[in-house]
């Protein structure tokens, strides 16, 4: 298994996600939309790639507030298209914008995004991914096995002899506590 661990500390794009971000719980809508976003631009290309256009990215989508997101149109789909600092790919545009509207349908029925999280947790892996798929569009295994990684939802983002591993810890993310092999499907 390749760890992040072992090319991200000191490297100028992966260091400072690796080192602050990665693997640490958050509640915050915003960044879990652009968590999930950015994992979505990711298929098919590098993670350097999107940490490389992360800015530009977050200017181009109003800085993932939800509701500015949801309410894009054509327009917004055309700039978005037009943009060369982001990656302009028709179909992950229209699926991030789409699941700006079904984070908004999340609040209704479980009080958001965050909380929708928590509700189903602790899943196996297949079974995040099968519940991912059915409620927003463009998550397959990897993208959602990222995801809940970079969220502090599974386990595997940093070694136990990382630095960073003992602050994530501090922060109680949701997986420790239910054991690694719970998330292992048989």
């Amino acid at each position: 298994m390749s760890w992040y661990c072992d090319v991200a500390p000191g490297h100028p794009i992966h260091g400072p996600y690796h080192d602050t971000e990665y693997g640490f719980p958050t509640a915050d809508e915003a960044v879990l939309f652009e968590r999930l976003a950015l994992e979505i631009f990711q298929a098919g290309l590098s993670w350097e790639i999107v940490l490389k256009k992360r800015a530009a990215t977050y200017e181009a989508f109003r800085s993932f507030g939800v509701d500015r997101v949801a309410a894009f149109g054509d327009d917004d789909i055309a700039r978005l298209l037009g943009d060369p600092g982001i990656i302009k790919n028709r179909l992950k545009i229209a699926s991030i914008i789409e699941n700006a509207r079904r984070i908004q349908g999340l609040r209704q029925s479980h009080g958001g995004f965050d909380a929708w999280i928590a509700a189903h947790h602790p899943l196996t892996k297949t079974a995040w991914t099968k519940l991912f798929k059915t409620a927003f569009k463009f998550t397959g295994g990897e993208i959602v096995n990222e995801f809940l990684m970079s969220i502090g939802y599974l386990p595997g983002t940093h070694r136990e002899n990382c630095p960073v591993y003992s602050r994530i810890a501090k922060s109680n993310p949701a997986w420790m506590g239910e054991g690694e092999g719970f998330y292992a499907d048989n």
